[in-house]
């Protein structure tokens, strides 16, 4: 099944929900970061997540997420555009503890004191930018703290990852679900009766289910349309001018001592990991330029 999102919508207006299959994505992330799986699952519920706030952009707008506690990982951060390109990167690749009451121990991988931070670009003078306290630290539930606290939206996150025997990603996938102002206290009853009884999402994915059918289960009882769906990967938006640019911004004393020490240097994306070398002559030009 092709890593895809759906935006779908009650008829009457009144609940909306994005249902995403993340598991190629959270693949090539954990592929490129070389994690463990502890690391591997958190890194890959917070790509998940901002793929899910992606499915509310439109245009040009980006989302970035970021995830700073106190625990061995240190920080976290995804982002992605309206167009399904996500990338996703972490401080510690290990985190280096034992499961938890036979799961991973992704909260205290990430720590339980932290922040989580919400930069939206949405094509205005300034981007949005909004922080909470992490209230779980398992990050589908500090999500929905965020909406509901700083978007005054109610709302409702699953995130799940599942690897494999070789510590690979075989599942990763979630959903949001938010009521508009139209819900009312029955609707949102109903829905948290369904959400209790259905199974974990990546148990779904793993069983076959798509994401349409994963929508069709939570809003079994309210009538609704489809409002899109977007294919989501892997992307990264560096490039060798950016590299420049980073070390344009190092000022011409620190250049100085990289063409004195080294004759050049290699900067190494955080991202995709891609490396990018820039030699001796090409750092004089810039140090020049300043």
């Amino acid at each position: 099944m092709t890593d895809h999102i759906i935006r779908v919508l009650t008829l009457d207006g009144a609940i909306r929900v994005s249902v995403a299959s993340t598991t190629a994505l959270v693949e090539e992330v954990r592929r490129r970061q070389q994690t463990d799986p502890t690391a591997s699952v958190a890194i890959g519920r917070l790509a998940t997540a901002a793929a899910l706030m992606g499915s509310l952009l439109k245009g040009q707008q980006r989302v970035g997420l970021t995830v700073e506690g106190n625990g061995p990982l240190q920080r976290l951060q995804a982002e992605t555009n309206a167009h399904g390109q996500v990338r996703a990167t972490l401080k510690a690749a290990s985190a280096g503890l034992p499961p938890r009451d036979g799961r991973f121990d992704v909260a205290g991988a990430i720590g339980h004191a932290g922040f989580l931070h919400v930069v939206k670009d949405l094509d205005l003078k300034e981007p949005y930018r909004g922080t909470v306290q992490l209230v779980s630290s398992e990050i589908a539930e500090d999500l929905a703290y965020y909406f509901t606290t700083s978007e005054q939206t109610p709302s409702s996150v699953a995130l799940g990852v599942e690897l494999g025997q070789r510590a690979e990603v075989v599942a990763a996938g979630g959903f949001l679900l938010q009521l508009m102002p139209e819900a009312d206290d029955s609707m949102a009853d109903r829905l948290s009766e369904r959400l209790a009884k259905m199974s974990p999402t990546t148990t779904m994915l793993s069983q076959g289910l798509t994401p349409e059918a994963i929508a069709a289960c939570i809003l079994e009882d309210f009538p609704y349309q489809l409002l899109g769906s977007t294919e989501l990967s892997f992307s990264c938006s560096c490039n060798q001018r950016q590299t420049l640019n980073l070390l344009r911004s190092l000022g011409a004393e620190e250049l100085g001592r990289l063409i004195e020490e080294d004759g050049g240097t290699s900067v190494t994306c955080a991202y995709c990991k891609e490396v990018y070398t820039v030699k001796g002559d090409t750092l004089q030009e810039i140090r020049a330029s300043l």
